[in-house]
């Protein structure tokens, strides 16, 4: 005899009341039953993802309950038998249906039916909406807009303590500026004694005045005029000609960046979570978080350094870039991951691109014309220029800045710490490389073997040689590979590390094992003879 399902029938109890009072849709519906196809009118109560029913509005305890998760609703049209002439046919007929399929077999659809239609709609959209995976999908899409925001936040926060710098420094200059306007007061005072007897100059010394400050005026535009002129064509000007112009450069390499990141977000990242959601997803979350990782992160960290740019842009020709380098440095080690996990999306990507479902629904997307034709792969590879680009930028850019300069200092600064930056991603992509190359030859071995998961084990090589039997120890055989069955039998698969000279032999089925003897040798025991005699 099957055994009946326990249930916690307190809690049920206490989550029926929860309903009766905090339910996010109450009232009452008419139920078929199953066994009499005879409707009955309950009132029901939905809390959460859970739709209980009671037999009136004022029992305490629930006449049954059911689990809306994974569920699906939908509006059916009224049977076929309500369509007689008899007036409790036609009151039938006015009726509104809806059916809550469960999404298995076995279980019977519950079918539901109310007097007034906004209400039926109401019901549908409730029951569509009672399920925690939409729940945990609005969550995360809160959690990175919050994430977002405290980045915003703390932005604002260095740019306001700037802005107060700024401000105290220009109140110190407006102070010294007063100062020498009194000084200036004082000085004009002294020299009022001289300037009252003018009006009573001769004529014609007024006009030998006038002429001497027109010609004053002349020269003083002349030698103006030939500063000017010298001073374009100078080797400075020059120079700061192309700081601009590379200025100018690295806004528009940065608008471009931020579309591209744009177009890997909005055409592949979100409709793939959305997909990963759906009732037969072609690809699961941690795929989808394992192909972009934190690429929704770098864009948004990146529009807000656009708009840093060209808010500068604005304020030209006065470009001060050194604080927005200040304020994106710190900020730009969540490339670290990507570019150490870069390798494992593109083959998690390649992975995924096996399910016929999904190689349909992203050649989709890829026909977007935002894509402009190119892969998933080629917007997955942008970021991994980012940093790289930027060094070379600040390099150009302090080419053509003078050593006196006030950005001098700090555009060296920021250069130093992304080339360090630079070196630290480099370091640990080539050991997570590594490591994984190590498993991946370790899984091709039908023992295992140990020392491969030693993370100091660098593969060097792989390739075939043939093992020659030796007579005597210490010594080679002068033995001859006569035969093509001879080189067979001896032709082993050898890999190299940096510690251990591994030693396998190949089944027919392709498979690899380790020599019983002498198939792991350590390196660090072992001494090369390597044979002259080439006969």
């Amino acid at each position: 005899m099957q055994k009946s399902v326990r249930y916690n029938e307190g809690h049920a109890l206490y989550l029926a009341l929860l309903a009766r009072k905090e339910g996010t849709k109450r009232g009452y519906l008419s139920k078929k039953t199953a066994e009499t196809n005879r409707w009955h009118e309950k009132w029901f109560a939905l809390y959460q993802n859970v739709l209980f029913y009671f037999e009136g509005e004022q029992s305490a305890r629930p006449a049954g309950m059911y689990m809306l998760e994974g569920c699906n609703c939908e509006r059916v049209p009224a049977p076929k038998g309500c369509a007689a002439g008899s007036a409790r046919d036609a009151a039938l007929d006015k009726q509104h249906y809806f059916t809550v399929l469960f999404g298995h077999e076995g279980q019977k659809p519950l079918e539901l039916r109310c007097e007034d239609e906004a209400d039926g709609d109401e019901w549908v959209e409730a029951i569509h909406q009672a399920s925690y995976s939409d729940i945990l999908i609005e969550r995360e899409v809160l959690m990175q807009k919050y994430i977002h925001l405290v980045q915003i936040v703390e932005t604002e926060k260095v740019a306001a303590n700037q802005l107060r710098h700024q401000l105290e420094d220009q109140d110190t200059e407006i102070e010294r500026l007063k100062s020498e306007i009194v000084a200036l007061n004082k000085t004009k005072e002294k020299m009022r004694p001289y300037q009252g007897n003018q009006e009573d100059e001769d004529p014609d010394i007024k006009k030998i005045k006038k002429v001497q400050s027109f010609m004053r005026g002349w020269l003083c535009r002349r030698k103006w005029k030939t500063i000017v002129q010298d001073y374009i064509c100078s080797p400075h000007a020059e120079s700061m000609r192309k700081r601009n112009q590379i200025v100018f450069n690295m806004v528009e390499a940065e608008s471009e960046y931020v579309h591209q990141l744009y177009v890997l977000v909005n055409c592949f990242l979100r409709p793939l979570r959305m997909a990963a959601s759906s009732k037969k997803p072609p690809i699961s979350h941690d795929d989808v978080s394992s192909i972009f990782l934190n690429s929704e992160t770098i864009m948004f960290l990146h529009e807000i350094f656009h708009q840093g740019l060209k808010a500068r842009i604005a304020n030209w020709p006065t470009l001060i870039l050194a604080d927005l380098f200040d304020i994106l440095l710190p900020m730009l080690n969540i490339y670290q991951e990507f570019v150490r996990n870069h390798q494992y999306s593109l083959q998690v990507l390649a992975n995924c691109k096996q399910n016929r479902d999904f190689d349909k629904l992203l050649k989709q997307y890829e026909a977007n014309p935002a894509c402009e034709g190119r892969m998933l792969e080629t917007f997955l590879t942008y970021p991994m220029f980012q940093i790289p680009r930027y060094i070379i930028t600040l390099h150009e850019l302090l080419a053509h800045t003078p050593h006196e300069h006030v950005e001098r200092k700090s555009l060296e600064f920021a250069k130093s710490k992304l080339e360090e930056l630079s070196r630290v991603m480099h370091d640990e992509v080539s050991d997570t490389e590594n490591i994984r190359k190590n498993l991946a030859i370790e899984r091709t071995i039908v023992e295992g073997c140990d020392i491969l998961l030693d993370t100091s084990q660098t593969f060097i090589r792989q390739g075939s040689l043939i093992q020659v039997p030796s007579v005597e120890r210490g010594k080679l055989s002068k033995v001859r590979l006569g035969s093509l069955s001879l080189k067979k039998e001896g032709e082993r698969q050898c890999f190299l590390f940096t510690k251990h000279f591994l030693i396998c032999t190949r089944s027919s089925g392709g498979k690899l094992h380790l020599l019983k003897t002498g198939g792991v040798l350590s390196l660090i025991e072992c001494t090369l003879i390597e044979e002259t005699d080439a006969s």
